[in-house]
């Protein structure tokens, strides 16, 4: 047994189904392995997106993503996703291909310092020496990524310790030019040579896969929290509740939560992971005027939510007490010290609560309620007003929310488009909503949807495009086809780059580098055996919608292009 089938009987042993790749020689025997055992290798366009793909199966899952991708620029275009994954605490296992151990800081081809390289961007980076420590360090990798915070971890496989034994002794055994028996440099070469291979592969024939799994743990909240946080609820009359993607690290608990809130009675904003955890509707569920929501009331609950910038790093509370649960120390009390800081599971130590607990805030859920009715009334005056050109994205929105099936994952891809999307298009069930977390990382759709579609097939998968984010992963349409995975896109298309354009050319009087053109993006998913369609007006983007689902139904990706105006709907949206 070579190191890439000891690797596929550990991914296959932690419960991974898909494992995602761009061919290399470096890593060959690794997902050939893996397709031999049963498991479902897919192969993308861009390591970026093999990534990206896996981050969505960790998030959707919670088994921890795989993906392998070859040496040195193979690695080099994961940086991205990689610390995306790490900001946004999801779990993943990447797998880096490397030169051979003996040939280290020799020159080799791809040979660079991948360690310190990746070190900083991942949670654990372990480097394999020896055939025989591939199986302990895969199965700590896996154990860490999901323990306490989850997050990726980076595992360096060297192409001598993935191929067979007696192929990696005659590479070995061709380096250097052949020289007379008797030449001690030779002899001493070769003695060399021999004592590496020896220890390379000394004991893989007693690799064991018999280990149990590991079990996963993290921080647990106490019963005096819970009595604690009860008896803050009772003194209040204004809660509010935000739930984040850290309170969304268990997806097998995701329905259980949904019911906790419902229980608790405390009117919530969901972020994050957490969009969708109500459904479509659901009375305690407010969708605008959070800042004002909190600065109303007279007691906060952040259930996986730090107070970075999306809180004005905690000015938006302000003095008035708040409770804070999270899994990570530092998210606990960054930029604010809470009144009560719970140091556990925000998914589990909210479900805790709504069992001794239930809430009656009527009055305050009746006056959130109204306030969001109104400022529903008022989106929809601005979606009833025309555009410039093409379609009003507000009122596309307004169009598509309602013919969204129940079994609908969104993937969010962009800066402006997308930002009024999250405004007016209901997630409908928990787990039907991914975006790319604090990074704000553009280039998210193309894996994302990938992963999404895979672990749930009979769900349609959208994504989501502005059409500068559209270029990152728009090429993946041909891994969409081959692997037949019927995504549906919708991009809007204002040739600019809105989101930054617009504080841009109030505030610099200038538009550098912020035009695109109106360009034929659907002709992209064409190319590769995918459909679309330009669209200019609603009618032809109904049409659009209906002809998506039914040819995903059939098989087909789809790309709707459409025309979008500009509005002010997000003046003043650029966070710092």
């Amino acid at each position: 047994m070579n190191g890439g089938e000891i690797i596929a009987r550990v991914l296959q042993k932690q419960g991974v189904k898909f494992l995602f790749t761009l061919c290399g020689g470096h890593i060959s025997p690794i997902f050939v392995s893996a397709q031999n055992l049963g498991l479902r290798v897919i192969d993308t366009r861009h390591e970026v997106n093999a990534v990206f793909a896996a981050d969505a199966v960790s998030r959707l899952t919670g088994i921890p993503g795989a993906a392998t991708v070859t040496a040195g620029p193979g690695l080099t275009n994961t940086i991205t996703a990689v610390r995306n994954a790490l900001l946004a605490q999801s779990p993943l296992v990447l797998l880096g291909g490397a030169a051979a151990t003996l040939l280290k800081g020799r020159g080799a081809l791809q040979d660079i310092d991948q360690m310190a390289l990746m070190k900083p961007n991942v949670k654990w980076a372990a480097a394999i020496r020896r055939v025989k420590d591939i199986v302990p360090t895969l199965e700590k990798a896996f154990a860490v990524a999901r323990e306490g915070v989850p997050g990726p971890v980076f595992v360096e496989c060297p192409i001598d310790t993935l191929y067979d034994e007696e192929l990696v002794r005659s590479w070995y055994g061709a380096k250097g030019e052949a020289t007379a028996p008797g030449n001690l440099r030779e002899r001493i070469m070769r003695w060399h040579i021999n004592r590496h291979a020896k220890g390379l592969f000394a004991g893989k024939d007693a690799v064991s896969f018999d280990h149990p799994l590991t079990r996963i743990s993290h921080p647990a909240h106490s019963a005096s929290q819970i009595d604690q946080a009860i008896s803050k609820l009772k003194s209040a009359s204004r809660p509010v509740l935000l739930v984040g993607s850290g309170a969304m690290m268990n997806p097998q608990k995701a329905n259980e939560l949904a019911g906790a809130v419902t229980r608790l009675g405390i009117p919530v904003y969901l972020s994050g992971m957490g969009r969708g955890l109500l459904g479509r509707e659901n009375n305690l569920q407010m969708r605008h005027h959070r800042k004002e929501a909190i600065k109303e009331s007279d007691l906060v609950i952040l259930a996986g939510v730090p107070n970075d910038f999306r809180l004005d790093y905690g000015r938006h509370i302000g003095g008035r007490p708040f409770i804070s649960i999270n899994r990570s120390q530092e998210d606990l009390t960054k930029n604010k010290k809470p009144t009560l800081g719970i140091h556990a599971d925000p998914q589990d130590f909210l479900i805790a609560l709504s069992k001794p607990f239930q809430g009656n805030y009527s009055n305050w859920v009746d006056a959130l309620r109204a306030r969001d009715s109104k400022r529903e009334s008022t989106i929809d005056q601005q979606a009833n007003a025309p555009a410039d050109r093409g379609i009003n994205p507000i009122k596309l929105f307004r169009e598509l929310d309602p013919v969204l099936d129940d079994n609908t994952i969104l993937v969010a891809d962009g800066g402006d488009f997308v930002a009024t999307s999250a405004y007016t298009l209901r997630p409908r069930k928990p787990l039907s909503w991914l975006d790319p977390g604090a990074f704000g990382t553009l280039g998210v759709g193309g894996g994302f949807a990938l992963g999404a579609k895979l672990v749930f097939p009979d769900h349609d998968v959208w994504i989501v495009y502005g059409d500068g984010s559209a270029a990152y992963s728009l090429m993946e349409y041909d891994t969409f086809v081959r692997h037949q995975l019927p995504v549906i896109s919708v991009i809007g298309n204002d040739a600019c780059w809105s989101q930054i354009a617009r504080d841009q050319v109030e505030v610099l009087k200038s538009d550098c580098a912020m035009n695109l053109a109106l360009s034929d993006y659907q002709n992209i998913g064409r190319a590769f055996g995918a459909e679309g369609v330009r669209v200019e007006n609603l009618d032809a983007f109904n049409a659009a919608v209906v002809e998506a689902k039914r040819l995903s139904r059939s098989g087909k990706p789809y790309i709707i292009n459409a025309i979008i105006g500009k509005t002010d709907f997000r003046k003043g949206s650029v966070s710092m």
